[in-house]
């Protein structure tokens, strides 16, 4: 029997053994353990951190935060879980500080830059010569539980905004937190008017797959319940004769586990327990994927070319280095002309600047010689004015001591 493709179907005669395949690869995966990510988004105060602890039963170490922090940062933990056989290695992310602005508007660039950050690390580690995806820690997010505040009069823009930017970037389940606080016909309400309006503004959520006929159903009714109404709670409570997770309120309690009360056990069910491997595909097949065609696409690859032909990576790579060559060159060629024209230009200065100098030297010699001329023609004055000053002195001298020489001779001939 041959199909369409030209292959052709064969039926073995007897047992071969391949049927095992499947449990070859139950058996590796169980040695290699596995790896989960979960970001969970959301306002202060809004029970983050005991939703998560609630998901796996036990109580991961976390520190409050204020209300008064100056802008939205993730804490990151990583943790190692083991059920059975089965080793998990989890990777929880929370945002810390988020909505508790004035000004929102970049709350959601922290968050997109991480989920870039770790797409990115997994990129360079693909790209490598020696590379090693199977030891690699794939931090890229794969679940992201975004709290919504149980306000009853829909999403606020914050929300919106957010989620419209990370829709195509992580698989995104909105949940409403701490749902006790309203009653059960507000909270059907809100749900509708959450879900009208992510369809209104065109954001994505992730739906649950129903290609799978043995979950087909079970997704199918589950995507009519998002988003999840729950509350957590690592309180535990005796109810009859056992312990249960529950509220405690003076009216009464809430149970976590229980499905009249809350939709916790849902989440839980479709996050972990039936599409926790789908989640991971569809962040490496969708998410990542798209993240790397567009970083390629701008490293300048194609997988075809001018001519809608497929082009093979070592042309592709080969004619890209080619015009990177040619860019350096360009760019060496103009960095030398900018080099050569400023050296001409502060040539050009110096020139001119000794030439100032030059000027100014000979002004100041100048200047001197004509002070020097000055000074002398008012020496010569000096002398001449001392030399007739000297003469004048003489003759003054000189006829003050003849009369003086002449009483003295009549006197003396008057005596005799």
């Amino acid at each position: 029997m041959r199909d369409t493709t030209g292959i052709r179907s064969l039926t073995p005669h007897g047992h071969v053994g391949f049927d095992t395949f499947p449990d070859q690869l139950v058996k590796k995966s169980l040695q290699q353990g596995f790896t989960f990510n979960i970001l969970c988004i959301g306002e202060t105060g809004l029970g983050k951190s005991t939703l998560i602890n609630s998901l796996f039963n036990t109580n991961f170490d976390g520190t409050q935060t204020s209300h008064a922090l100056p802008g939205v940062r993730l804490r990151s933990n990583i943790f190692e879980l083991q059920e059975k056989n089965v080793k998990l290695k989890l990777t929880l992310v929370e945002t810390v500080g988020y909505g508790d602005q004035i000004n929102k508007e970049d709350s959601f660039k922290t968050i997109v830059d991480y989920i870039d950050t770790q797409f990115e690390s997994y990129l360079q580690e693909e790209l490598k010569v020696q590379r090693s995806l199977s030891a690699f820690h794939d931090t890229r997010i794969h679940a992201c539980l975004y709290l919504i505040c149980p306000t009853g009069h829909g999403l606020k823009s914050i929300d919106l905004l957010c989620m419209k930017k990370l829709d195509n970037k992580v698989n995104i389940i909105p949940v409403i937190a701490k749902s006790d606080v309203i009653s059960k016909a507000e909270l059907q309400h809100f749900k509708i008017k959450v879900m009208s309006e992510l369809v209104a503004n065109g954001i994505q959520i992730y739906q649950f797959p129903t290609d799978d006929e043995n979950v087909a159903e079970l997704n199918a009714n589950m995507n009519k319940q998002v988003p999840f109404a729950v509350v957590g709670s690592t309180d535990t409570i005796k109810f009859g004769n056992k312990m249960i997770r529950a509220r405690q309120y003076t009216w009464g309690i809430v149970q976590v586990e229980n499905e009249n009360h809350c939709d916790f056990v849902k989440l839980r069910e479709m996050l972990l327990r039936t599409n926790m491997e789908d989640l991971r595909e569809q962040t490496h097949s969708c998410h990542y994927q798209l993240y790397r065609r567009l970083r390629l696409e701008q490293m300048g690859f194609s997988d075809l070319g001018a001519d809608n032909k497929p082009v093979p990576f070592h042309e592709n790579y080969e004619k890209k280095r080619q015009e990177q060559l040619e860019l350096l060159q360009q760019r060496e060629e103009e960095m030398r002309q900018s080099f050569v024209f400023r050296v001409k230009e502060k040539e050009s200065e110096l020139k001119e600047a000794e030439k100032s100098l030059l000027t100014k030297y000979e002004n100041m010699n100048k200047q001197l010689e004509q002070e020097k001329h000055k000074i002398e023609d008012q020496n010569k004055k000096l002398e001449e004015e001392m030399n007739d000053f000297n003469k004048k002195k003489e003759v003054f001298l000189h006829a003050q001591n003849q009369p003086q020489s002449h009483g003295l001779t009549l006197g003396w001939g008057k005596k005799k």
